[in-house]
């Protein structure tokens, strides 16, 4: 096959009818390939996913080799790095200028894991390669610090630029700030409301995060004074809701979509996830017993037209990896799949959230 067989030209025509299957629109217009270099029979370039943790990293990567190999020449050798830039909405926001989404993790209900789900949410979104902080906004009950082993870690504050900033505590590559860090577990501090939103407003504006692709907001149960000052203060990229499948549990997690619905508040809900949905014994790591219910948070979901973003099983593990203080996500296994399953589901809906705004 000659040199001139193929030309940067015929190159990008065959990328240009490759469609981006989330944001349904070809990669050339979207801007995802970069750096083509053609050499004797042979390509090289670079596709820029969305976020890192793209489920569909390989459809893309076939999609464009098929493209070339039919519409160019079938004995093209094709090189395809894969690089990704997360998308933000977040050019203009004030309070934290270097964080591009911002995620609210809500339940209707105590009890069902929802800290359990951001930790290793946020540890599967880091193992893909993004950059990751978590907000600890259960003032009065936060959970984080045990869950990454920090509790006996306290923060620093430096002047930057004449004005005191809070150095988020850095675990297993994640940034993180939390109540916890900054008031002794043994002796609860009891909150008034107009405190509360403080609290938060500090761990947003003086906290120095720097650059982030995303950062998760664990948010106390039900919806509060906290949840009202948060859509106040930054514009959220969406929120995600954990339930667990029992009818009182779905029942609540109901109130925490429609909170984020509601006119005035208009939160993209970026999807459902449904934690304890079976249970596995360790030594029958294949049966799954369905304790509470199956398939609720996925009736749910459908019934409010969000995306389910998955399922966490009810494991031994999972429990003691939060109580041990490095979340289950941060290693292999099953558990650790689930997570990141869920982490992919994620980037793929704030991409596409993104898109449609920015559209």
């Amino acid at each position: 096959m000659g040199e001139l067989s193929i030309s940067k030209e015929l190159i990008i025509g065959a990328l240009s009818t490759v469609q981006e299957p989330d944001l349904k629109k070809d990669l050339v217009t979207l801007g995802m390939i970069k750096d083509v270099e053609l050499g004797i029979g042979e390509v090289r370039f670079t596709v820029v996913l969305t976020t890192p943790a793209c489920p569909l990293k390989e459809k893309i990567r076939q999609d464009c080799e098929d493209a070339i190999h039919k519409l160019v020449h079938p004995d093209v050798k094709i090189t395809i790095q894969m690089t990704a830039e997360v998308t933000g909405l977040r050019s203009s926001e004030p309070l934290i200028p270097g964080v591009k989404n911002v995620i609210a993790v809500a339940s209707g209900k105590g009890g069902v894991g929802k800290s359990t789900v951001t930790a290793n949410l946020a540890m599967a979104l880091k193992k893909s390669g993004a950059k990751v902080g978590i907000l600890d906004a259960d003032i009065s009950g936060p959970s984080i610090p045990v869950m990454f082993g920090a509790e006996d870690l306290q923060p620093l504050v430096e002047e930057i630029d004449g004005k005191n900033r809070i150095q988020p505590i850095m675990q297993y590559g994640i940034k993180m700030i939390s109540m916890g860090f900054l008031a002794p577990s043994e002796s609860p501090v009891p909150w008034r409301g107009p405190m509360m939103t403080q609290a938060l407003r500090q761990f947003f504006g003086d906290t120095n995060w720097g650059e982030l692709d995303y950062l998760l907001i664990d948010l106390p149960p039900g919806t509060s004074d906290i949840h009202l000052t948060l859509v106040q203060l930054i514009k959220l990229t969406g929120a995600v809701i954990v339930t667990t499948p029992q009818k009182v549990a779905l029942s609540d997690a109901t109130k925490g979509l429609q909170f984020f619905n509601q006119s005035g508040i208009n939160v993209p809900l970026l999807g459902l996830v449904e934690n304890m949905s079976y249970f596995t014994p360790a030594e029958l790591p294949d049966n799954k017993y369905y304790l509470f219910g199956k398939d609720g948070g996925k009736s749910l979901a459908e019934k409010y037209k969000v995306p389910f973003l998955g399922e966490v099983p009810l494991i031994q593990a999972i429990r003691e990896a939060g109580d041990e203080g490095k979340p289950i996500a941060a290693d292999a296994g099953p558990s650790a799949e689930a997570f990141m399953h869920i982490a992919e589901n994620l980037a793929q809906q704030i991409a596409i959230t993104n898109a449609k705004s920015l559209a």
